[in-house]
């Protein structure tokens, strides 16, 4: 992996939906970098925004505000959200995407043959049947996929061969960036087990980069390198995984810690429960977002937004009391 190469910068996106003379804030102002080869996990609870975020990187929606630097493999810096629709076309080969759900994703009138076909089709129309059929083939057992079913339909397969499609579908335009939008929350736990290995292998093999979308804790702890957890379509903490797990700086980070299971039956996790529901986002609360449901909020929580600042080196936090609070983390064996 390379340690210092940027290949994304996210500047400041914000994603604004109206409807009806409402305007509903899915993602507000959200900052942060990823080098080339790293993981980073996008974390939160249902709604916070999350999947929004990795859909306006990936410019299936436009955001109403921001810059997405994307270093290309040609070495030039190109702002992804300002570029034309054609030269979209060409980069986009280069950002793909995973969909969480594995059945919906899939065209049911389409063999599995045709849809991983299909990318490379409409970006080399030129390029030989055979040749086509062959680069199909090639990534199809990459990802563990029998070959000789290809032209099966997505209804005879299982979800977790059906993800296995979708991935192949991602690799197979040789991308290098790829967001994983919940890739295995709709599979059974040994299946997930399975594909997050997959992905990790693949990464390691094609020096692939991940945004990996998740509401699993347990599985964003075991793939990825740093950490963003999001709160009403805010960012409010990024750091290294072992950093944000072991010393998180935010109430909400650790209230999301304290969920998850410990692996060992003799030992109880104590449950930082959150009281209340999570504000509208058509109407969010003045001051920090969180301060509604937070048991170390005081007035000054209330009024004002707090900074997203650097707190210590390459760890980021979005907390008026984050310097003075001493929050509990999740110890897990290395």
């Amino acid at each position: 992996m390379s340690e210092s190469k940027k290949i994304l910068d996210v500047q400041n996106i914000h994603m604004r939906f109206n409807s009806k003379g409402i305007c509903v804030r899915a993602v507000t102002d959200v900052s942060f970098t990823v080098n080339e080869g790293e993981t980073i996990g996008i974390v939160g609870e249902s709604g916070c925004g999350k999947t929004t975020l990795g859909r306006c990187i990936v410019r299936a929606y436009e955001p109403s505000e921001g810059t997405v630097l994307y270093t290309a493999a040609n070495g030039e810096v190109i702002d992804f959200l300002r570029i034309d629709k054609k030269t979209m076309k060409e980069y986009r080969k280069e950002i793909q995407m995973i969909f969480q759900d594995p059945y919906s994703s899939l065209d049911p009138r389409m063999t599995v043959l045709d849809i991983i076909k299909e990318p490379i089709l409409a970006n080399y129309p030129k390029m030989p049947k055979a040749e086509v059929e062959k680069k199909v083939m090639d990534i199809a057992a990459k990802v563990g996929l029998n070959t000789t079913y290809l032209k099966r339909y997505p209804h005879a397969f299982s979800g977790g061969q059906r993800q296995r499609i979708g991935i192949a579908r991602a690799l197979v335009l040789n991308p290098r960036v790829i967001v994983c939008d919940e890739a295995v929350s709709a599979l059974d736990v040994s299946i997930q087990a399975q594909v997050i290995n997959l992905l990790h292998d693949l990464q390691k093999e094609f020096n692939l980069t991940y945004l990996f979308i998740s509401h699993d804790l347990s599985v964003v702890e075991y793939i990825s390198d740093k950490v963003g957890v999001m709160y009403l379509g805010k960012l409010v903490e990024y750091a290294p995984t072992k950093a944000l797990f072991s010393k998180p700086l935010h109430p909400y980070t650790e209230s999301l810690l304290s969920a998850v299971p410990v692996a060992d039956p003799t030992v109880q996790n104590e449950r930082i429960p959150l009281e209340g529901e999570i504000p509208n986002p058509a109407n969010p609360p003045t001051g920090c977002y969180f301060h509604t449901r937070c048991r170390y909020c005081t007035e000054t929580c209330k009024q004002e937004a707090p900074a997203y600042v650097e707190l210590e080196p390459d760890h980021f936090v979005a907390c008026h009391r984050a310097r003075e609070l001493k929050l509990r983390g999740f110890s897990y064996d290395e």
